[in-house]
């Protein structure tokens, strides 16, 4: 049994070839950029999705070894966000992006009053906001009604995929959860009264679980890619729920934290908690609840210092941020840099870097925008355990855990013990598996083995104390002017 996994992210795709066992064989990946036409809006097309997948799987097949025969396939991807296709399944304009994309404001209040704030809650366990499938539609319908007009399908990443390589139009119970206010999360299935008030013209995809079967690869699929025809295809989820099953963050009371371009924070749950400044959404395995939170940038941040340095080595950046050291010799930042999802669900928040001096270097710049994503990560951790989550085990995964610096700071920071599995690649891998099981492969635990677990640090934990005190201060003192220059940058 040979599977393979491909993921659909924010700044790349990338694939892997897994054996039985779990053993990685081969991995692929395409770096792309997002387009960003205006101020908070942040877009992609759709049919680089399937380009991209095409190319990945071709890649991974030419790597494998000569008796290498793939038995099933895997997908995820960014989400959730808002494709548009119309009948034949033809993408009819950019998809649009998830909570990083920040156009629909007044949408998202006119739906509160039209549906009702504690309504949308009870019913969809998430408030309505950036994050949410719902008022994007909705925006579509008022600024470009002739898409609307031929509009019939709606996608994710993963779904597309689906449908390409099957010809099926099918979304997972988890994605649909977080399409608010469609998807009504406490009988798990669509609202129609709803979905009807918001786009009337939708055929709704049928719901899967994300490892259930969606379909078999065609044969025009399979030309296309290099696949096998006929082997199945898993209907897939969001990249974040398929990284917590790739690192076993799936058992109540574990929290998966997601180091990448976002940092997502996933705690299951056995039963559903209602947070509204949180997200609580149907789980990835039938009969579980998930509590996430998410920031609406992370290694985005350190991405756009490196630019803006002349694109040095990762490992230069990060040993300029450890001879920093902690506090980043007395800067402060705000890791607002795309607005934030929660817990502040603020839209219009902006980057702050507080304590600049001429004499601080890009070291120091670097150690603050990590130690800024730690802040965040407790900010969210903190607000989990108000509303009443048990958090029992934490799991770290994605690019942001080599090197070491900024799980250390964050175990610091939070308190928190952090546990490494063998296989951080991430949301690829957790879509090989669920493929893997949908035709009876092993457990994860057998698959990924814990290599690493990142203990607290206490000798830093009280001035890490006094930093995110000052941290919780800095928002709503620069708040006003944050949202007045916000208002300048949209013209």
């Amino acid at each position: 049994m040979t599977v393979i996994g491909v993921d659909i992210g924010t700044s790349s795709s990338k694939g892997v070839l897994v054996d039985e066992d779990g053993t990685v064989l081969a991995t692929a990946v395409r770096p792309h950029t997002v387009d960003r036409p205006l101020p908070g809006h942040v877009e992609m097309d759709a049919r680089v999705w399937w380009d991209e997948f095409a190319s990945i799987t071709r890649e991974l097949l030419k790597s494998a070894p000569d008796d290498t025969s793939v038995t099933a396939v895997g997908v995820s991807g960014m989400g959730p966000c808002v494709a548009l296709a119309d009948a034949t399944d033809t993408p009819l304009r950019p998809a649009i992006l998830y909570g990083v994309d920040t156009r629909a404001t007044e949408q998202i209040a006119r739906l509160d009053d039209e549906l009702g704030r504690d309504a949308v809650l009870r019913r969809c366990g998430s408030l309505l906001s950036t994050q949410a499938v719902g008022p994007k539609i909705a925006w579509l319908a008022e600024h470009e009604p002739s898409v609307v007009a031929r509009a019939r399908r709606l996608y994710m990443p993963s779904s597309y995929l689906v449908v390409r390589l099957t010809g099926t139009y099918v979304l997972d119970h988890h994605s649909a959860s977080q399409a608010v206010p469609l998807y009504d999360s406490v009988a798990q299935e669509w609202y129609e009264p709803w979905t009807r008030h918001i786009a009337p013209w939708l055929e709704l995809p049928r719901l899967l679980w994300p490892g259930d079967i969606a379909g078999q690869v065609t044969a025009e699929a399979a030309d296309a890619t290099g696949l096998p025809a006929g082997i199945p295809v898993i209907a897939g989820t969001i990249d974040a729920w398929s990284e917590a099953l790739s690192v076993g963050a799936q058992r109540t009371g574990d929290l998966m934290l997601m180091y990448g371009s976002t940092m997502f924070l996933i705690n299951t749950l056995s039963e559903r908690l209602l947070v509204p400044q949180l997200w609580s959404t149907v789980g990835a395995l039938p009969g579980t609840r998930s509590l996430a939170g998410g920031m609406a940038t992370s290694g985005m941040i350190t991405d756009w210092l490196r630019e803006l340095f002349g694109t040095p080595e990762h490992s230069e950046l990060l040993a300029g941020a450890e001879a920093s050291g902690p506090g980043a010799r007395g800067l402060l930042m705000l890791p607002y840099f795309a607005g934030e999802r929660t817990p502040v669900a603020d839209p219009h928040a902006r980057g702050v870097i507080a304590g600049l001096t001429v004499e601080h270097t890009r070291g120091d710049l670097y150690r603050a925008a990590l130690e800024a994503t730690a802040f965040g990560v407790r900010h969210n951790v903190e607000a989990m355990r108000a509303a009443g989550a048990d958090i029992r085990r934490v799991v770290a995964v994605g690019g942001g855990t080599r090197g070491g610096l900024w799980t250390r700071i964050v175990s610091a920071v939070t308190g928190l013990e952090q546990e490494i599995r063998t296989v951080t690649l991430g949301a690829s891998y957790g879509a090989a598996f669920l493929a893997a099981s949908a035709i009876g492969g092993p457990l994860i635990d057998e698959w990924n083995p814990v290599r690493e677990r990142v203990t607290p640090d206490p000798q830093l934990r009280s001035g890490y104390d006094e930093l995110y005190a000052l941290y919780l201060r800095l928002y709503p003192a620069t708040r006003d002017i944050a949202h007045e220059l916000a208002a300048r940058q949209r013209g």
